[in-house]
């Protein structure tokens, strides 16, 4: 776009158009007002500067005769003004002074002014020594110097006062912000310079005692997390947002409690990975608490560098990469830069979803994009021939446990034989790093899925061993919130239904994080593990199923029954991170744990007890049989 199309405000689809409008002198009244607006500012900015410098020399002159007109050449004092005048309005413009580069009052505009206001004053007394001339004394240039500095700046700050001014919003939501940093900082300052902002910052929250009574843009520290309810009276406030930069599932738990007792709403501002990479945060980005906030956000620090070694530059493929863990892979992969980001999946839709999520349109002919089910080795291993991966994310499994233990097989065929064959595929063609998406539930598995997980990390420890050099490694974590069929979405559906929401076992716990989150570390586990280790990530403190029903309950303002219908065979009440064995050593990373794996030579798979039962080899009777009971819970409001 051209500056001319710039100025008058053409977009650039039409700058041409714009162009040939102004050139024939009839441009759109929006170009007109534009145009007016830029013009004023720039001239009450030269007509301002021009008369400081008047004023000063002036000023000092006659105060440097102790105001006695006699002693001054009225003369001399007028060509010393006028040429400062002209010289002011040369100088400003060479450091674009009156070009609009500036934010009006801010310290690069002041510094561009201090530069010219002292060239000027320079050139001036430089000129008054050579020319002495009478009745002008030597020093009233450099005496009117700091004089017409002082004025300038303050005429700018009071233009900057009068600006922001206006344009704090109107009639807006009174809200309280916990966290004084970088980050509430930076909201509050958005929300003061917006007129059509639906907030109005009135107070920040912060525990840190070096800012009690800190005025951040005006807004004042009034207090600690635990005067929220006094302030949020105090001061009319609405709500309360939680702005810190790595707030956890506690925290944000913590003070959506505390705005709960005091009636005030709760919003969070999302994660930076998500939202705070741009320069400036978006106010759309701020929402209410949800239970993924409370019971599943975890603050992930990644070594960028790591990642960048062995993904960046490289053919990435991803097995999955329609499902829930496979599709944020591959977004976060390819922001990485890989060479190429191969996307394999059975399943159609799914694959168009996860194009449509990275490029912004369905790039369905690219060849990044395969169509292939894992079970068939002939077709699996022509796409590893083809594409020659060097890096492999194995997300591809079956995962419902209680379906799988009805149909035991399907997880023999697709979570252990699948998995031999991603296996075995990745090393005819040479791949350096193979990553294996494993469960909490593989450690002391009592259900088909993590028996056949388990199964999944013992031969991918099998190939490490065979393929020295090379990195084969599982990750293994528990439950996402947000992925397809969680209990999430279920319990959602029930209170959107009218309940009853069916939780298995009052004490019943689960282990949660975020998708996103939980991808970060599969991808630096993957820059960290050993060859044969699995990775276990930390997934915080396991959380009541039926304390996140309540909460769930809770924030719809239904009224729901909850119903304990027993656990399922295979089920546990309290899942494990950790086998029998296994022992938490994170020697890399604090939140990623590292345990040995026994390797499983492939020809061992038919003789292990729990793939004969689901081949139907042999029958055993489960070794807990639990029939479901179902109890009633009263109607949580």
């Amino acid at each position: 776009m051209s500056p001319i199309s710039r100025l008058v405000g053409v977009p650039p689809s039409n700058a041409g158009n714009g162009m040939r409008k102004f050139e024939r002198g009839t441009p759109q009244p929006a170009a007109r007002a534009r145009w007016a607006s830029a013009s004023e500012v720039r001239y009450s900015s030269i007509l301002s500067d021009l008369v400081v410098w008047l004023v000063a020399i002036e000023w000092v002159a006659f105060a440097r005769t102790n105001f006695a007109p006699h002693n001054v050449s009225f003369f001399a004092v007028s060509v010393l003004a006028l040429c400062v005048a002209a010289a002011q309005l040369a100088l400003g413009a060479l450091v674009l002074l009156y070009r609009r580069r500036y934010v009006p009052g801010s310290f690069d505009e002041l510094r561009a002014l201090a530069v010219s206001v002292t060239a000027v004053a320079t050139l001036a007394f430089v000129a008054v020594l050579a020319t002495h001339p009478a009745g002008l004394p030597r020093s009233v240039p450099l005496l009117a110097w700091p004089l017409a500095l002082v004025g300038m700046a303050a005429i700018r700050f009071v233009k900057r006062l009068i600006f922001e001014t206006s344009a704090q919003p109107r009639n807006a939501e009174r809200i309280l912000i916990f966290g004084a940093g970088w980050v509430g900082s930076t909201l509050a300052l958005r929300m003061l310079r917006d007129p059509s902002s639906p907030f109005h910052p009135v107070g920040f929250l912060d525990d840190d005692p070096a800012k009690r009574n800190l005025q951040v843009h005006g807004v004042r520290v009034c207090g600690r997390f635990g005067d929220l309810a006094r302030a949020a009276e105090r001061l009319s406030a609405a709500r309360v947002v939680v702005a810190v930069n790595s707030a956890d599932a506690a925290l944000i738990r913590k003070v959506s409690d505390a705005a709960a007792v005091a009636g005030v709403g709760c919003m969070v501002v999302p994660p930076l990975t998500e939202q705070l990479s741009r320069a400036q945060l978006k106010l759309s980005s701020l929402r209410d608490v949800d239970v993924e906030d409370v019971i599943g956000r975890r603050p992930v620090d990644t070594d960028v560098t790591s990642i960048a070694a062995y993904v960046t530059g490289r053919r990435v493929l991803v097995t999955g990469a329609g499902g829930s863990i496979g599709s944020e892979l591959c977004r976060q992969l390819n922001k990485n830069g890989p060479a190429e980001l191969v996307m394999l999946d059975r399943d159609e839709s799914a694959l168009h979803a996860v194009s449509l999520s990275i490029h912004g349109r369905a790039m369905l002919g690219s060849p990044e994009l395969v169509l292939v089910d894992i079970r068939d080795v002939d077709a699996l291993s022509a796409v590893f021939i083809e594409h020659q991966p060097q890096v492999v994310f194995h997300a591809a499994a079956l995962k419902h446990l209680t379906l799988l233990e009805r149909h035991p097989r399907e997880a023999l065929k697709s979570n252990v034989f699948g998995t031999l064959h991603v296996l075995e595929a990745a090393a005819a063609v040479g791949v350096g790093h193979f990553v294996n998406i494993s469960t909490d539930k593989a450690a002391n598995p009592t259900s088909a899925l993590g028996h056949s997980k388990r199964l999944a990390e013992q031969l991918t420890s099998w190939f490490s061993e065979r393929y020295v050099g090379d990195k084969y490694l599982s990750v293994r974590f528990g439950n996402v919130l947000g992925s397809r069929g969680s209990v999430l979405h279920t319990f959602t559906s029930q209170i959107e239904n009218g309940g009853p929401v069916t939780v298995t076992h009052p004490e019943v716990t689960r282990y949660f994080m975020t998708i996103p989150e939980a991808c970060q570390l599969v991808i630096q586990a993957g820059a960290i593990g050993r060859s044969g280790e699995a990775l276990v990530l930390d997934m915080g403190q396991p959380v009541k199923i039926a304390d996140v029903a309540r909460r769930m309950i809770a924030m719809s303002g239904n009224a729901v029954e909850i119903v304990f219908t027993g656990l399922s065979p295979g089920e546990k009440v309290h899942e494990n991170l950790l086998g029998d064995g296994e022992l938490d050593e994170r020697p890399i990373h604090s939140m990623i744990s590292h345990v040995l794996v026994p390797a499983l030579d492939p020809d061992d798979i038919e003789i292990q007890p729990w793939a004969q039962v689901a081949s139907g080899t042999i029958h055993l009777e489960p070794t807990i049989h639990l029939e479901p009971t179902i109890h009633l819970e009263p109607a949580v409001r």
